[in-house]
């Protein structure tokens, strides 16, 4: 993987990644036999890039994209349950332009804020194995390095992505304490080095998560309201 001066490069790059196997087996299998509901969608069916402005305050890391949601639209957290209920609390908290993510072109806009993932494609049964991880990594090095200069605030949505963010935060410059803060929601520890930079961790926003009621939208919304404040965009 070469340099990127820009993000719009590093996305491009990243659509075009076939690095893993088992995982390009797995998007193109489920983008060909698609979900009954969406048989007259054309699947994006290829790595998802990043989702938000190259000058973004606020970063918010996931797992990966689903297979019948970004593994279909071909944007972070769009197209599923998963996606709805992150939009929606992000809408509510004034850091998105509308309650929904359907599809590319719906006029959705992120203020100030990027969606991100360790790993970029569809993993199946949502559980990417950690050698897809770490060849995923360099993605994120690549993208976080461009954010940093404007990034004060990264929310991580489940353990995967703070387990797989904090070494990835270590290589780019950040001093990451030893041993490494413990995720849980509402744990929010302040990184120093390149610049001060507040992570904050919540339960993920799976559907497991939201239908037990172990995630409610009033704990992401607390969680995404001291992020924007933090961030500077409230």
């Amino acid at each position: 993987m070469g340099q990127f001066d820009t993000l719009s490069d590093l996305d491009a790059a990243v659509t075009e990644c076939r690095a893993c196997p088992r995982l390009v087996a797995w998007r193109e299998e489920v983008a060909a036999t698609k979900r009954a509901a969406f048989r007259d969608w054309t699947y994006w069916g290829r790595p998802v890039p990043g989702f938000g402005p190259a000058d973004a305050a606020l970063g918010i890391v996931g797992l990966a994209p689903a297979a019948h949601g970004a593994n279909r639209t071909g944007r972070m957290f769009t197209g599923d349950p998963s996606g709805d209920f992150l939009i929606k609390a992000l809408y509510d908290v004034g850091l998105a332009s509308q309650p929904t993510s359907t599809h590319l072109g719906d006029g959705l806009e992120l203020r100030g804020t990027r969606m991100t993932a360790p790993v970029r494609c569809a993993p199946p049964q949502n559980k990417p194995t950690p050698s897809e991880r770490d060849t995923c990594r360099a993605w994120l090095d690549a993208e976080l390095d461009l954010l940093a200069p404007t990034l004060r605030t990264v929310v991580v949505l489940g353990a995967f992505g703070w387990q797989a963010l904090l070494p990835v935060l270590g290589r780019i410059g950040w001093v990451v304490p030893s041993p490494r803060p413990v995720f849980g929601h509402g744990a929010e520890v302040v990184l120093s080095g390149r610049s001060e930079l507040r992570v904050l961790g919540s339960y993920h926003v799976s559907q497991r998560n939201v239908q037990t009621g172990r995630l409610t939208p009033a704990m992401l919304r607390s969680v995404l309201t001291r992020a924007g404040d933090t961030a500077g965009l409230n």
